[in-house]
């Protein structure tokens, strides 16, 4: 339960003062349904003003204050603008300029004759000092403020009626015990938890800024320690194999450095008798695959089933072709559950994971199905993880006698940041070694001004018995970008190659979808234009070619994904990653990088630092742990520190009794990760 003294920040919305159902709309757009949303609510920036007696104190370009008198009027027909002249003290002229309906208001604020302080951004038009539009107008000074804040806004909220609220609100605030360590606290400088909320309303404040990020970061760290402590104490089953299975497993490749040290990791892990909850990190090509097997064939050695689930049915019955060539030789039953089974073979197959003849099973969201009833889970292998929800998970997890080891992978190369940030409740292991022998893929970057020559090329390629992907950033077209969208490529390549093209989107429907990626995998087709679907899921080794328009439009991290679409094969790949002749400096940055390196993790590293965690994982590619108040930058710089933190406080105080520990509770239930406290014992 919400501590009480937190309730005046829970207080609903409507309590501020002004606030009735004309605002409640555009306040919720902004995400704002209580006081405390108001207060985190931050400004995006501020207008710093500066008074001066004269205009001779000032520059074009800069925001002051002004005193003037009102001298002369000037209305233009029409639909121009109204002009007032105005002079200072010492007889310096300037205009006040007023565009569209506001005249006959303008000229009521500003009477002939009468004197008004002035407040704008000084700038000049020919020979006149000007502010258009000033940002207020009052016949004191002591009502103009020298720092505002500007808020963003939604339609029908004005900044100016943000600050208001906020400076209503700021009544509400508790005075909060402190929950950040004090020999941090001290180092940092930074203020208490009221007044770094209260002055990053007033003006830039860096600190205070700073201390409410860690504020935010700490109670994500805090929350995912807890996660990892209770999933600790969950009574799992120890998973001690014996090596016969992986004894008699022939590889005709040596295993690298990076592969050899995640199977060493997952095999402690499943050893003890608590439940693995491990993320495997592998670029593009790193070996992922076999990582996953070794864990299954060591969970089917100490008596237990092992399932793979897979986002698509594509990938789950490449899984399964793959899974079928490496352990055809050994004695194990490994089957194929989609939702397109029916009938006699799904009663079989469903017959055979009941009884535990089936000893490990690759599929789809069919393994999620209540008919599925397993002899005995004892470790789930989630491919592609951030295609499926903590719900999915979770009763995947149910389905054993005891809570099954899980081990999640991802080909999205991600920096150690964002791993705390958006997984910390999990273990990882990192595969930033390739096989041997892999060939690099070439890239090369080229203007959209050659796209005759591109498509010229393209069918060299396929006359040649080559595969190609076309990947284009948008389904429709749409006047806001000018990219090229799918639909409108599929018809320009379809015209010149045919029914060799083969169309895929994501608001196609799954078995459209499934259907045409399955026939470019077939080789029915030569060329896929597709959206970003198909970053991950599809493994066609005779894909040599992939042609990215628009690049500029994606991020590095989803450039690499969409490369390593291609060289899956012994043959020479290349990316052609085509641009607009208007970049900019970050876009030029970007793909000169993607031509450089072929590093998926420095890569990932740079993608976060030019463009942020926002757009690096959109939302938890999926279903995100967002911040309000941290900026990617200090995400970056904290987030080590925080989980330091939070782990060293569980270890002291795993109840969270002391009086950190109390605080700390505070914190949890005002940044709304409350989860962590119904995991304590008696919390």
């Amino acid at each position: 339960m919400r501590p009480d003294i937190l309730n005046s920040l829970f207080a609903a919305i409507d309590q501020i003062k002004g606030v009735g159902p004309k605002l409640q709309k555009p306040l919720e757009k902004l995400g704002i349904s209580n006081v405390a949303d108001l207060l985190f609510h931050l400004p995006s920036g501020f207008i710093e003003r500066r008074k001066v007696t004269h205009l001779d104190e000032a520059n074009e370009g800069d925001q002051i204050i002004v005193q003037v008198t009102i001298t002369d009027v000037k209305k233009s027909h029409g639909r121009g603008p109204t002009r007032l002249l105005a002079q200072d003290g010492i007889g310096n002229i300037m205009a006040i300029v007023f565009f569209g309906r506001h005249n006959d208001w303008a000229v009521k604020q500003l009477p002939l004759g009468e004197t008004r302080y002035i407040a704008g951004k000084l700038e000049r038009y020919g020979d006149m000092l000007q502010i258009i539009h000033p940002d207020h107008i009052a016949a004191e000074d002591s009502g103009l403020e020298a720092v505002e804040a500007v808020y963003p806004c939604a339609k029908g909220l004005t900044s100016k009626r943000l600050t208001a609220m906020v400076a209503d609100a700021k009544a509400y605030m508790p005075q909060l015990n402190e929950w950040i360590e004090p020999g941090l606290l001290e180092r940092e400088k930074w203020p208490q938890w009221n007044d770094a909320l209260s002055s990053s309303h007033q003006g830039p404040n860096e600190a205070a800024h700073q201390r409410l990020a860690y504020d935010e970061i700490l109670a994500g760290q805090l929350a995912f320690a807890l996660l990892r402590r209770s999933n600790r104490r969950q009574k799992g089953q120890a998973l001690a194999g014996d090596g016969r299975l992986r004894d008699a497993l022939h590889l005709d490749y040596k295993l690298t450095g990076a592969q050899e040290r995640a199977i060493a990791e997952i095999l402690q892990d499943l050893e003890q008798p608590v439940p693995m909850l491990r993320l495997l990190q592998g670029d593009v090509g790193a070996g992922k695959t076999i990582v996953a097997v070794m864990a299954m064939l060591a969970a089917i050695e100490a008596g237990g089933q092992a399932v793979l689930l897979a986002p698509t049915e594509i990938l789950s019955k490449q899984h399964f072709a793959t899974f079928n060539k490496l352990l055809q030789a050994l004695p194990i039953n490994v089957e194929l559950l989609t939702g397109r089974d029916k009938g006699k073979v799904r009663e079989a197959k469903l017959m055979g994971i009941a009884d535990g003849s089936i000893n490990l099973v690759i599929g789809t969201h069919a393994l999620f199905q209540d008919a599925v009833i397993y002899n005995n889970l004892a470790l789930a292998v989630i491919d592609e993880q951030h295609r499926f929800g903590v719900n999915q998970r979770l009763t995947l997890s149910q389905k054993g006698k005891l809570p099954p080891h899980m081990l999640t992978m991802t080909a999205t190369p991600i920096p150690r940041t964002l791993t705390l940030s958006q997984f910390g409740e999990m273990d990882v292991s990192r595969l930033d070694e390739k096989p041997p022998g892999r060939q690099p893929i070439e890239t090369l970057v080229m203007s959209d001004s050659r796209l005759g020559q591109i498509i010229d090329g393209l069918e060299r390629h396929i006359a040649g018995g080559g595969q190609a992907y076309w990947v284009c950033p948008l389904v429709n077209e749409s006047d806001l970008m000018d990219a090229v969208a799918v639909e409108e490529r599929y018809a320009i390549l379809r015209e010149r190659f045919g029914n060799r093209v083969e169309m895929v989107h994501g608001q196609m429907p799954a078995d459209q979808k499934d259907a045409a990626m399955e026939r470019f995998a077939e080789g029915e087709s030569a060329i896929l234009c597709a959206t970003t679907v198909i970053e991950v899921g599809v493994d066609v080794p005779n894909a040599t070619l992939m042609i990215v328009e628009s690049a500029e439009r994606f991020g590095l991290a989803q450039l690499h994904q969409l490369r390593g679409r291609v060289g899956r094969g012994s043959d020479k790949s290349r990316c052609l990653l085509l641009r607009s002749q208007n970049l900019s400096e970050t876009a030029r940055a970007r793909l000169a990088l993607m031509r450089s390196s072929q590093d998926g993790f420095f890569l990932a590293e740079e993608d976060l630092r030019l463009r942020g965690a926002g757009e690096l994982l959109g939302t938890r590619q999926s279903g995100e742990v967002g911040y309000k108040l941290a900026r990617p930058e200090q995400v970056h710089a904290l987030i080590s520190i925080a989980n330091d933190d939070a782990r060293l406080l569980i270890t002291q105080d795993e109840n969270l009794d002391k009086p950190r520990g109390q605080a700390a509770r505070t914190l949890l239930y005002l940044f709304q990760r409350d989860q962590g406290i119904r995991l304590l014992r008696g919390g």
